[in-house]
């Protein structure tokens, strides 16, 4: 068994050693995404597990050692870690465990360090802790983020992003049901392969493969009728993750309703377009700027490849960052940055803009960025779009399911109103 072996404050070390026995277990969120990235991983050595479990005893297990007050997502993120660890299956003294941290002045940065006394609370002081980041924060002698490994996360990024599209706007309108699910399978088999052999993440590479996921896509047999379009946005993990949210895209299209979930690519330039915002605002390192403006530069290309694929082959593709930021200038200012900051209320008037404009806007109880870029931000998109129809959900280990269900549903009730104007007036152009 490896030695445990700490830094000089005292934090416990992931070690060389633990890379060879150790099995890492990491949250789910976005199940393509995390699907894929895990297959880089494992590509790279590591021995990785994505943790897909919920229930009720994930959050009970989350504040049987986080206080109630703590942001929702901590919650469940450390209450699905520790849950994995009393399961019995695991060796719980050959794993690890992941989280990713932004090193911005969100609570989530936090997650680390509360995940740290849950586990003495539960007597885990043994279990390693690996910090996923881009900052420089916790460095472990047994895990590093290579130059290789950084181009195949955001080539699976990109490819995450382009599967979820394709599929949330096929997924409704398939005429055999089940064959988007089938396909989005298959590619997220195809492409984890592809990177366990050594290719697929070279430009060239992804955006060949983009085409090829978009065609195939684009020949599943599909009856185009009305249905109601919706929008998810919100704090990136009650957005994203089925244990977050109720699972409000299975919820939604229980509905009959058509689901846009903005892609994660936004997240990551808005990320990095903050790094070069603080520099222009309060001064800075010019090298800093200059690397944060190259890693931008390569996102944009990405960014393109991917509008360029969805729209070839007739699906919305999502708006470029650099339309998005420009939706919110005026509405509210770039310096509000933390959690989702101003990107959450530019969503809202992407979607709205694009024909999405019923949005359910996701945010845990008590997280005040969202409250104010989320929320507070409401009147205001309204005003600039009065079709925008926006329901806010708060969601918290104490918020009743039904609650948050019958909110959504007065929302779609209104949306629902509208369409069939929509289609009376339609059919009444046609008459003539």
């Amino acid at each position: 068994m490896a030695e445990l072996v700490y830094d000089e404050t005292g934090r416990l070390l992931f070690t060389k050693e633990m890379k060879e026995e150790y099995t890492i277990l990491i949250p789910m969120m976005m199940p393509t995404h995390f699907n894929i990235m895990k297959s880089v991983l494992i590509h790279n050595g590591y021995k990785m597990e994505l943790l897909d479990t919920d229930g009720p005893e994930i959050a009970q297990t989350g504040l049987k050692y986080v206080h109630n007050d703590t942001c929702y997502p901590a919650i469940l993120v450390i209450g699905q870690l520790i849950h994995a660890l009393e399961s019995g299956k695991y060796d719980v003294h050959k794993t690890a465990l992941m989280i990713t941290q932004t090193g911005g002045g969100c609570r989530a940065s936090n997650y680390i360090h509360l995940l740290r006394k849950a586990l003495h609370k539960a007597g885990f002081d043994f279990v390693p802790i690996i910090s996923l980041n881009l900052s420089g924060l916790e460095k472990n002698p047994g895990f590093s983020l290579t130059l290789p490994m950084i181009r195949e996360l955001a080539a699976a990024l990109v490819y995450g992003d382009v599967i979820m599209l394709a599929a949330n706007q096929t997924r409704p309108y398939e005429v055999t049901k089940g064959e988007t699910n089938a396909l989005v399978e298959k590619w997220s088999q195809k492409i984890s392969d592809e990177f366990a052999n050594g290719f697929g993440y070279k430009t060239k590479e992804i955006e060949e493969s983009l085409y090829e996921i978009c065609k195939e896509f684009s020949e599943i047999k599909v009856k185009k009728v009305p249905k109601v379009k919706v929008g998810i946005v919100g704090e990136i993990y009650v957005k994203y993750a089925r244990l977050g949210n109720n699972d409000l895209e299975r919820f939604l299209a229980e509905q009959d309703c058509e689901v846009c979930l903005p892609g994660l690519m936004g997240f990551v330039m808005f990320k990095v377009d903050n790094r070069l915002e603080d520099i222009k605002l309060y001064g800075g390192n010019k090298l800093k700027y200059s690397v944060a403006n190259m890693l931008m530069k390569f996102l944009q290309k990405m960014e393109k490849m991917i509008i360029d694929c969805t729209e070839k082959y007739g699906f919305l593709p999502p708006s470029p960052y650099t339309h998005t930021k420009k939706l919110v200038k005026g509405v509210i200012g770039y310096g509000s940055k933390m959690g989702e900051g101003w990107l959450l209320t530019a969503e809202m008037l992407e979607l709205a803009e694009t024909g999405f404009e019923n949005i359910v806007c996701t945010q845990p109880f008590g997280c005040l960025p969202n409250h104010i870029n989320g929320k507070g931000a409401v009147r205001k998109i309204k005003s600039i779009n009065p079709k925008a129809n926006i329901v806010t959900i708060d969601y918290d280990p104490g918020a009743p399911k039904v609650n948050q269900e019958n909110r959504i549903k007065l929302m779609l009730a209104v949306a629902r109103e509208e369409l069939d104007k929509t289609i009376s007036k339609n059919n009444k152009k046609k008459k003539k």
